[in-house]
This record gives C-alpha cells, structure tokens and sequence, in this order.
C-alpha cells in the first residue's frame, strides 16, 4: 500500500491503495512512517509524496471501525501524531502532489510537507460532520492561521470542499495545476532541490518553521538569520556558491 522509491538523491513515497481513495490504516500509518525513516537512513536530499489513483487520500480508513471500541487516541495520538512530525522535520525540502480528496490524515500529511502543489481540481475542506467527527490532523490550526475564525467555521459547519484553485488563492498551499501536469511540476521541484545546496535549504526550513511554531518577532528572526547564515560560512556548498559566482560559472552543490 505504501510504496518506497529512491533515485538520483530523490525518494518518491506512493499511497497505493486507489480503490480506498488512499484512506491510511494503523498498519499504512506504520508503513508510511517506515518508508521516511528508510528515506532518512539513505540520505536523500528531497522527497516527494503523492497518492496513486484520482485521490491524494480520503483521511482514516474507517471502513472496518466499530466507534463503540474505536481506539481514536492510539490512532491520532500514537500513531498520526509522530508519523507528522517525522514528516515535519524530515531532513530534506519535502514536496507532495495532490489531486482529488485530501481530507483529514490526507490533509494532514500535506500540512506537515514543505511544499504542496495540487491539481486544480483537489478537494480540500471538512466533511466530518456528517460523521458526528471533528476535523483532525492539524486541519483547524491551517485554516485559522489562513482563512480567518469565520471562513474556517464556515467550512467546518457547512462541509463545503474547496478546489485546489481555491485553497491556493486563499494562500493553503504552493501553486495549483491542472491534473495532468501535477506530477511533472512536483517531480521538476524536487529534482530542482535535490541539486541545491540542502544545508541552507535546510536552514531555511528550520527557521520558516520557529517563525511559525515559535511566533518569532522581525527582530528575533533577524537574528536566527545571522546566526544561520554565520553557520553556513564554513559548509562546503557556500564556499561552491561563492566561488560560482566570482568564476562565472553555475555552481555544484553536493549538501555538504
């Protein structure tokens, strides 16, 4: 169901369960967890993740759940939960491919990527009330923090999906594209930053992310900023960059 790929610094991390709509598991969870950690160990210097069939993924697989004995905090909490910071702090830019559904889990996995795009046609929202459930994976934080209390609760009583082209607009995610092109356009990225010099890269990722976890001010970024930038000073790749540039040549970076 979770399928692993790794090629010229590139992992590629398929849900390939089509005739689920990619819904995950406990045993996906566990799979998909694998495949990063397995992604990590080879040192890949970008990631890709996208989901087989006309969905992203639907959420949970809730088809052989019994709510009466539903284990809800060993799957969000024990399961989810890690599997997304895992995600969040994997060590190389990160991009995922997104058409049709991408709810709940589905919209979780691509809050916790560093860069989304998604087909124009993706639908993204909250139909859980329709279940008596509530929006998970990290759902309401992304559209407060984007949308605002009233668009948010909006959605969430209304059930309402937004288009890929919508959640773009409003500023959810990268850029939308039509369905046949999504995967070129991810592919493009991720090749574009596997080349790239992944220590700065990465820096770059650890500081949008206190910005966002820690509500740094201007000036505290600022100085995260210098003490990032001093650090680079004395990687290999900044030296390549430099060097580049005064050769007039283009540079090749190795992420050291």
């Amino acid at each position: 169901m979770i399928d692993l790929a790794i090629a010229d610094g590139i992992a590629r991390v398929t849900l390939n369960a089509p005739d689920k709509l990619n819904a995950l598991d406990e045993t996906a969870l566990r799979d998909l967890d694998a495949a990063y950690a397995s992604a990590e160990t080879a040192g890949v210097r970008a990631l890709v993740l996208a989901g087989e069939g006309r969905a992203f993924c639907a959420g949970r697989d809730i088809s052989g759940v019994d709510p009466r004995t539903d284990d809800v905090t060993g799957y969000l909490d024990g399961l989810l939960a890690p599997l997304l910071r895992r995600i969040s702090a994997f060590p190389a830019p990160t991009f995922a491919a997104a058409q049709g559904a991408c709810l709940g889990v589905g919209l979780g996995l691509l809050i916790a990527t560093d860069v989304v795009y998604v087909a124009d046609t993706a639908k993204i929202g909250s139909p859980f009330a329709a279940l008596g459930a509530l929006l998970d994976s990290g759902g309401h934080s992304l559209f407060v923090s984007r949308l605002g209390t009233h668009k948010t609760l909006d959605l969430i009583y209304t059930g309402r999906l937004l288009s890929g082209a919508e959640a773009v607009a409003a500023g959810l995610f990268s850029r939308a594209y039509p369905a046949e092109d999504l995967r070129d356009a991810v592919d493009a990225a991720a090749a574009s930053a596997a080349s790239g010099a992944t220590q700065a890269l990465l820096a770059s990722k650890a500081l949008v992310r206190a910005i966002r976890d820690e509500q740094l001010s201007l000036w505290d970024a600022v100085a995260a900023e210098n003490l990032a930038q001093a650090a680079l000073r004395n990687t290999a790749d900044y030296r390549e960059g430099f060097a580049a540039f005064q050769q007039k040549r283009p540079p090749h970076f190795t992420g050291a």
